[in-house]
C-alpha cells in the first residue's frame, strides 16, 4: 500500500476519534449539568423537580447509546 494512502487513512481515523471524543465530552457535560440541577432541587426540597430531571437524564442515556457504545461495522 502506498505510504500516502496509509497516512490519509490514519488522518481520517484520528479525525473520527477526535469527533467521537468531542461528542462524548459534550454528552458528559449535559449529564453532569442535569445531575447538578437535580441536586440543587433536592437541596431546596423540590424532589418532584429533581426526579423529573433525573428521568430526563435516564432518557438521554437511553437515547444516546451510540455515544456511549458506538455501533458500526465490526462492532456487536
Amino acid at each position: 500500500m502506498p505510504r500516502h494512502r496509509v497516512r490519509r487513512d490514519s488522518d481520517s481515523e484520528i479525525a473520527s476519534l477526535v469527533s467521537e471524543l468531542e461528542k462524548a465530552e459534550a454528552y458528559e457535560q449535559r449529564l453532569r449539568q442535569l445531575i447538578v440541577e437535580a441536586r440543587d432541587h433536592l437541596a431546596a426540597g423540590r424532589s418532584s423537580m429533581a426526579l423529573s430531571l433525573l428521568n430526563a437524564a435516564l432518557s438521554d442515556i437511553d437515547a444516546a447509546t451510540d455515544v456511549v457504545a458506538p455501533q458500526g461495522p465490526g462492532r456487536p
